[in-house]
């Protein structure tokens, strides 16, 4: 991965490192190292990326939260029963905690939501872009297209980031 990452062009470098530092998908990184012309595995991308860019796994910090937030509930519950919280003001609290875990839980579907759409975004103009220079090949119009194509992904990039 390092050896192919120092033939690109400073141009396609400079755009491949800054998208990986943003995105922390690496299925989103494949994609777009394949579209310059990366020959290598997902797991080769995926091992440069997790040595190179340490990133903060934010949807397991949501799992963790929301384990966190049923022990609470559960706790509390225990509390009531034992009767070491007043039946008014655990109920209260329960549905604070139920709420607000709710709302963790919308949110890392949300999240999941959105990384599967932007991956498919990228896989289908991936393919696409890829098939177009594939029928232009060896054509005069091979060069241009291939300048023009990079523009559309990181047009689509822009959009979906």
């Amino acid at each position: 991965m390092i050896e192919w990452i120092k033939s690109l062009s400073d141009k396609d470098r400079e755009s491949f490192i800054a998208f990986c530092k943003q995105t922390s998908s690496p299925i989103q990184m494949y994609l777009y190292s394949r579209f310059l012309g990366f020959d290598g595995t997902i797991v080769d991308c995926d091992k440069w990326a997790q040595k190179k860019f340490k990133k903060r796994n934010f949807k397991e910090v949501l799992e963790n939260e929301i384990d966190a937030m049923q022990q609470d509930i559960s706790n509390l519950r225990d509390g009531i029963q034992m009767g070491m919280v007043k039946q008014d003001m655990g109920t209260a609290r329960i549905a604070m905690l139920q709420k607000e875990l709710r709302g963790t839980i919308k949110q890392l579907g949300d999240e999941r939501v959105l990384l599967d759409k932007q991956g498919l975004i990228l896989a289908g103009a991936d393919r696409a872009l890829r098939e177009m220079l594939s029928i232009f090949r060896d054509d005069p119009i091979e060069g241009p297209l291939s300048e023009a194509s990079m523009g559309v992904w990181t047009k689509i990039l822009q959009e979906e980031s």
